[in-house]
């Protein structure tokens, strides 16, 4: 017996490669997790941690590519492009710019809620049956305006978009959201409450999933940068890694944010960049908000835990640019002072960046490469990679093991980039 070999060898140990494990392994599949740094170590660990239905809507909608363009001049916005010259970034904005219309945004909203929506409902199920300790609940998410003419903007717009997609969505006047929620300051001028909305610890949820991996008889090479694949006519043979290589009947690519470069040397182009996240972690504050909150105008998100307190959100396309940008997370601690009576907790615990992996469509990649045989893809989840994890994980195993998907694969398909 070959002991490098697994039915399925899974690249990426983010929440996504490991809700693909998990879901693969009560099938009854051997896998092997190749992971270049640990577990849950990418933007699975620094993300606000949100369960999002109501994030169905794509950022690409008429006028938006204006909204980018001019973010070129500030540096502190909330989605800031870079202007230095990149050829991958200019492709992908391209296609971006050619996405910017109705039916596309439609198109895209309808994949990302099927897609969410049985997401949430599989995530509460699973917290819940194998009691992992990440702190999740149910209270909903809130945004939050203060400024009329922005809420009645998103009250048409968002609130209707998530109407038609069966997502609930609750209009609230300035001083129902201030009654509802004591941290915010006075000034509120309207809100959307959405009650389906969930949250938890991201770095716990990605660790008690890789323990249950590990539990079910699932393997996790940590340390295994991918070096050189193996090819056999039209099928992957090996992985050879830093920790040695690896074989499997399938192989699912969940690298997120690397995907394109890993993918290259197998001639996939994948139409996906890089954006920029970034966080800042606290001990709670005396006054927390008993809500997830989205402070729209500034783009901040804030999300409380028993554990701590966490600022986060903002999008900047700099390509593959490392390191914390102080321009961004002085404008996190701004727009959070702004909304609320305690912006920060006692203590700093981390200041923290990480890669959502974007593809030029904002629908994830899911399904059987249209090159490679034995290839699955599971990336480009944008910034719903903790949304998005079982359903993608209950996806992938459904088509492996040739069952009917109990959602649509067709708008994920890999083929429809020729990938």
């Amino acid at each position: 017996m070959d002991a490098s070999r697994s039915d399925v060898l899974i690249l990426g140990g983010g929440v996504i490669g490991l809700a693909c494990a998990y879901y693969l392994l009560k099938s009854g599949a051997t896998v092997r997790i190749l992971e270049q740094g640990t577990p849950g170590c990418g933007s699975s660990h620094g993300n606000c941690g949100t369960i999002t239905p109501s994030h169905a809507a794509p950022l690409a909608m008429p006028g938006m590519l204006g909204v980018a363009l001019r973010s070129m001049l500030r540096a502190d916005a909330p989605l800031y492009l870079n202007p230095r010259l990149d050829g991958p970034r200019f492709r992908w904005l391209l296609g971006f710019a050619r996405r910017c219309n109705w039916r596309d945004f439609e198109r895209a909203a309808h994949a990302r809620s099927a897609i969410l929506q049985r997401s949430r409902g599989l995530l509460a199920g699973l917290v819940r049956d194998e009691q992992f300790d990440c702190e999740f609940g149910e209270e909903g998410e809130l945004y939050v305006y203060r400024n009329d003419k922005a809420f009645r903007a998103d009250e048409r717009h968002h609130a209707q978009v998530l109407d038609r997609l069966g997502v609930a969505v609750e209009r609230l006047r300035g001083d129902e959201v201030e009654a509802r929620e004591p941290a915010l300051k006075p000034g509120v001028a309207g809100g959307l409450f959405h009650p389906g909305d969930a949250r938890l610890r991201p770095d716990r949820y990605a660790a008690e999933l890789a323990q249950r991996v590990l539990a079910m008889g699932g393997t996790i090479e940590s340390g295994a940068r991918i070096d050189q694949f193996g090819m056999q006519g039209d099928r992957i043979d090996h992985v050879r890694t830093t920790r040695g290589v690896f074989r499997g009947d399938r192989v699912v690519m969940a690298l997120g944010a690397w995907s394109p470069l890993v993918a290259k040397p197998l001639g996939l182009r994948l139409p996906m960049q890089p954006g920029k996240g970034y966080s800042i972690t606290y001990s709670r504050p005396a006054l927390a908000p008993r809500h997830a909150l989205v402070l729209r105008e500034a783009a901040v998100c804030v999300t409380t835990w028993e554990s701590g307190f966490r600022l986060g959100s903002t999008m900047e396309f700099s390509g593959y640019a490392e390191g914390l940008n102080r321009t961004r997370l002085d404008a996190l601690r701004r727009g959070a002072a702004q909304g609320l009576h305690v912006p920060e907790g006692p203590e700093l615990k981390e200041e923290w960046w990480g890669w959502r992996p974007m593809s030029v469509d904002e629908v994830p990649i899911i399904g059987p490469s249209s090159l490679w045989s034995n290839l699955m893809l599971a990336t480009a989840h944008g910034m719903l990679g903790v949304s998005m994890s079982a359903a993608t994980g209950e996806l992938v195993a459904s088509m492996l093991r040739g069952d009917t998907p109990a959602i649509d694969p067709a708008p994920y398909a890999p083929a429809r980039f020729g990938v």
